[in-house]
């Protein structure tokens, strides 16, 4: 095997793609600010039990796992960020209030988490401590449109759900882990037939609302149905109405709901949204409420938040266009160099040609040049020049 090889689902990112990802990762940081959340850079490399402690299976299996040489322990290299900022949110910062925290940075995965997909997503993500109210999901959900209005992402589908609904259907039913695990890829792959059997020592009750979940996806007219079908369930209906308050909060983008939707981590512990957009073989963006997820670091703190890869964003858009560039003479000249110091620290673009490099590919495509014009270093359009 050539020593050139990468391995599986692992790539460079060529210059124009990196351009492109590093404009978003900056509009995404700076939309986030706008909304008046804190950039905080946890690091690549953990203890395992910091970030896998209360996260689930999934997670676990799609962390790699090593060992410090300097302490003997057993590391992660993080598959996700989330358990990450709630360390932070709990250890670190320890507000009494409500605290707005995003970030953006490299995550790495044992296997890829969807079809085509990196194992080394760039996952930007934003998350609220502190608030329990249905406005903390509402703003988190707001955000995660605008990042992706910011991306030139169109024609978005929100699909609602919340993981509380199937709570309550198996509430004083006992199920292990290994069986809820079962229950929860049943519903996500709405295989009537499995899910049957998984539940066929469950009350009725809860055997026929897990049955009938597997129908209840579509617009908000399924909301009543499932008021209908789930109505021996405690609790259900406000579940239903929250989701319905938060589709009617949302304008110029379709909504849906998907009640058997529990596909991600588990640490979700109410509402959740999935924003789909064409192109894409998976949701670009996955969120919701995740009150637990602080527990394991001493403080169960109220939480919503979202994240996506910006590389999957940038393969579902067009490219941008390139900015504006100035082709400029190399030159020992005290005026040119000052000419061109001017011109960069007003933000442009400038690109010297090296001596006997003049007829080589203009990677920029600059559409201007700095030429000496009666003893003064102007910047003229490169096709007045040409004529």
């Amino acid at each position: 095997m050539s020593a050139w090889v990468l391995p599986d689902h692992i790539a460079d990112v060529l210059p124009s793609e990196a351009r492109h990802i590093e404009e978003l990762r900056r509009g995404l940081l700076d939309t986030a600010r706008c909304y008046g959340y804190e950039l905080v850079m946890p690091p690549l490399l953990e203890h395992l039990e910091s970030l896998l402690t209360g996260t689930g299976e999934a997670l676990g299996l799609q962390t790699f796992k090593l060992v410090d040489q300097l302490s003997g322990r057993s590391l992660g290299l993080r598959a996700d960020t989330t358990p990450q900022v709630a360390r932070i949110d709990a250890h670190l910062l320890n507000r009494k209030g409500v605290t707005r925290l995003c970030y953006c940075g490299p995550v790495v995965h044992t296997r890829p988490d969807r079809p085509h997909a990196t194992r080394e997503p760039l996952q930007f993500g934003a998350e609220i401590y502190g608030h329990a109210g249905l406005e903390a999901d509402l703003e988190a959900l707001l955000l995660a449109l605008h990042c992706l209005r910011v991306a030139n992402v169109q024609d978005t589908t929100v699909d609602l759900a919340d993981v509380r609904i199937v709570r309550s259907l198996l509430a004083g039913v006992t199920v292990d882990g290994n069986l809820l695990q079962a229950i929860h890829a049943a519903l996500a792959t709405k295989d009537a037939g499995e899910l049957a059997f998984l539940a066929r020592d469950f009350p009725v009750a809860s055997r026929e609302g897990l049955l009938a979940l597997l129908q209840l996806y579509g617009d908000e007219s399924i909301l009543v149905e499932a008021e209908q079908a789930l109505k021996r369930t405690p609790g259900v209906r406000e579940l239903l109405s929250n989701l319905k308050l938060l589709a009617s909060r949302l304008e110029g983008v379709r909504v849906t709901f998907d009640l058997a939707d529990l596909r991600g981590y588990a640490y979700y512990s109410g509402a959740r949204f999935a924003i789909y957009a064409p192109g894409a073989s998976d949701a670009l963006v996955r969120g919701g409420r995740y009150d637990e997820v602080g527990a394991v670091f001493g403080r169960n703190r109220p939480a919503a938040g979202f994240s996506l890869d910006i590389k999957q964003v940038v393969g579902v858009v067009s490219p941008r266009a390139l900015k504006a560039a100035i082709r400029a003479p190399w030159g020992d000249s005290g005026d040119v160099h000052a000419a061109i110091s001017a011109l960069r620290n007003r933000g442009e673009t400038v690109v010297c040609v090296l001596p006997g490099h003049e007829s080589e590919a203009d990677e920029f495509h600059c559409d201007r040049e700095l030429v000496l014009a009666s003893g003064q270093w102007v910047v003229q359009a490169i096709e007045a020049i040409d004529n």
